[in-house]
C-alpha cells in the first residue's frame, strides 16, 4: 500500500520501489480493495524480497517492522513506520491501516520535495 500511495502522490516525482524481508505469495485482496476504492490499482504488482541492490540503490528506506532482516548500509536514511499488518484482516480493517500509510507517505514527500 505504502509504494502504491507514493507512487500516487509523487506523481512521477521520486522513483518508488517495493519489496519485503518476507514477501507473501501475492498481494492482500483487502489492500487490494480498499486502495482501489482510491482509484490506485495495487493488484497487478507482485511481491518482492527485499535485495542489498534495492537498498543500495535507494535514498531513504521506509522499513515497517522487519527488524535484523532488513540490510542496513552506512549512509542510508531508514525510517521504519510502526504499523500493523494487514495480513488477514477485512477491507474494513484494513482501511485504517491505509489512512496512516496515507498520511506517512505524505509527510515523506513533503520532507523529500519540500513543496507538499
Amino acid at each position: 500500500m505504502a509504494a502504491g500511495l507514493l507512487a500516487y502522490h509523487a506523481a512521477g516525482r521520486v522513483a518508488v520501489r517495493s519489496a519485503g524481508s518476507a514477501p507473501a505469495d501475492s498481494i492482500n485482496p483487502a489492500a487490494t480493495a480498499v486502495m482501489a476504492e482510491l482509484g490506485i490499482d495495487i493488484g497487478r504488482e507482485q511481491p518482492q524480497k527485499l535485495s542489498d541492490e534495492a537498498v543500495q540503490e535507494s535514498d531513504v528506506v521506509i522499513t515497517m517492522g522487519c527488524g535484523d532482516a532488513c540490510p542496513l548500509y552506512p549512509g542510508k536514511r531508514y525510517v521504519d513506520w510502526d504499523v500493523p499488518d494487514p495480513a488477514g484482516l477485512s477491507p474494513d480493517d484494513v482501511r485504517p491501516i491505509r489512512d496512516e500509510i496515507d498520511q506517512r507517505v505524505l509527510l515523506l514527500l513533503a520532507n523529500l520535495l519540500g513543496d507538499m
